[in-house]
Order: structure tokens, then C-alpha cells, then sequence
């Protein structure tokens, strides 16, 4: 059995019912979500096995599933690079949500029954109370769950999976910048949930594109993920 590093506490690798890469693949896109792995860090493999007190096998396949989501980059001579939330990545990020998240919450609003509605009130009040409590990391889960929620309701297999790797990066961008962009993500949610729980698909539609185009304009007048590590979403 081998053990892994989070914060001040020691955790086992091999404890859970994960592949020991799957449980490496995890942990390592959590601390690049959470920033604990910088924007532009250099991540060698013999690094990360120290990191996660794992031998190189299973951290070189955990790189190559996050290269292929589009969280590092693997250099010649240089290894794994944390990738930058540059303007034009932030751009694409938010031209592909607003297409998949107005399909969902139109659909969502003529599928949805009362307790489909009455989950995605208890996320709306659990972010609420995540948000006074200034839980950003739980802010940060709950505003992905409610999303992934909203898709799941619409009852479009393709929707769920396509939107499946997307929104680890859209917790990524969103975590950032979630002091910030919370109380405002917060309000414009209950628009979309209220306009489902309506079943008017035109103003579920209407309410999740206003969402995302607010959460990108405050993501590019943001300064640069670069420089400051504060895109919002």
C-alpha cells in the first residue's frame, strides 16, 4: 500500500476500490483544479511520485489521460507543463458551454419533474450557504454539480457525455475566481432553475445563455490567468 500527500494529512493510495493510476489521475487533476499545481509548472514524473509516494508507472499514465483533457502539456526535454487559461482557451471554453448549457436547460425545462426541480433547489440553497460560509471549494463543486444536474435532467445521453471532461476544466476556471464571481454565479443560477421548474424552455434557454456570457465577460476582463491566477466563471 502506498501514500499520498493533501494538505497537512497523509492519505493511502491503495485504500480505495480505484486503480492505483485512476487514484493517482484524480489527485492530480484536483491539485492543478485547485491550483495547489500552479498555471506554467513544470511537473516531471519523478516529482509527482515523490508528491504522491507512487513509483512512475502509474503517474506517467495519470499525465497522459490529463494531457488528453487538456490540463498539461508534455514538452520534449521538459516533461509535463500546468497549461495556461489563456484568453483564447477561456474564449473556446465559453463558446462550447453556451451551446451545450442553453440545450440543456431548454430541454431540462420540458423533462424536468418536481423532484429533478426540488434537487436542483437543494443545490441552489446548499451554494447559498457555501458562499456566506466563503466555502469556496464547495462553492466551486456545487456550481459543476448544478450544471451536470441540469444536463442530466435534459435527458440527452450526448449532452452528458460530451460535457463530462468539459466541466473539470469549467470547475477549474471557476475555482480561480470564485470569491469573486459566486454571489453573482449564485443569482443568475435561480434564473435558470426557476425558469425549469416553469417549464418554459424559451426563458430556461434565454436565462442559461445571459449566465454564460456573464460568467465570460468576467472571466476576459479578469486579469490574465497568467499573471494573476484569476479567470472567474
Amino acid at each position: 500500500m502506498e501514500t499520498r500527500y493533501g494538505g497537512n494529512q497523509a492519505r493511502t493510495i491503495g485504500g480505495d476500490h480505484l486503480a492505483l493510476r485512476d487514484q493517482v489521475l484524480v489527485e492530480l487533476r484536483r491539485r492543478i483544479v485547485d491550483g495547489e499545481y500552479a498555471q506554467g509548472e513544470r511537473l516531471t514524473e519523478n516529482r509527482l511520485a515523490d508528491d504522491f509516494g507512487v513509483s512512475r508507472n502509474p503517474v506517467r499514465e495519470a499525465l497522459r489521460v490529463v494531457e488528453a483533457e487538456g490540463f498539461v502539456q508534455i514538452l520534449p526535454r521538459r516533461g509535463a507543463v500546468v497549461v495556461t487559461l489563456d484568453e483564447p482557451a477561456i474564449r473556446d471554453l465559453f463558446a462550447v458551454r453556451e451551446q451545450l448549457e442553453t440545450l440543456a436547460a431548454g430541454l431540462a425545462a420540458e423533462r424536468a419533474s418536481e423532484a429533478d426541480v426540488a434537487r436542483l433547489r437543494q443545490l441552489l440553497e446548499d451554494a447559498s450557504a457555501a458562499t456566506e460560509a466563503g466555502d469556496f471549494d464547495l462553492v466551486a463543486e456545487l456550481n459543476s454539480a448544478l450544471h451536470l444536474a441540469v444536463i442530466e435532467i435534459s435527458g440527452n445521453r450526448w449532452l452528458g457525455s460530451l460535457s463530462a471532461a468539459m466541466y473539470h476544466h469549467v470547475h477549474w476556471v471557476f475555482r480561480l475566481g470564485a470569491a469573486e464571481r459566486a454571489p453573482h454565479s449564485w443569482k443568475e443560477h435561480i434564473r435558470v432553475v426557476d425558469a425549469i421548474a416553469a417549464g418554459d424552455p424559451a426563458a430556461a434557454t434565454e436565462a442559461a445563455r445571459d449566465h454564460v456570457v456573464a460568467a465570460a465577460t468576467a472571466a476576459l476582463v479578469a486579469p490574465s490567468a497568467a499573471d494573476a491566477q484569476r479567470p472567474v466563471a
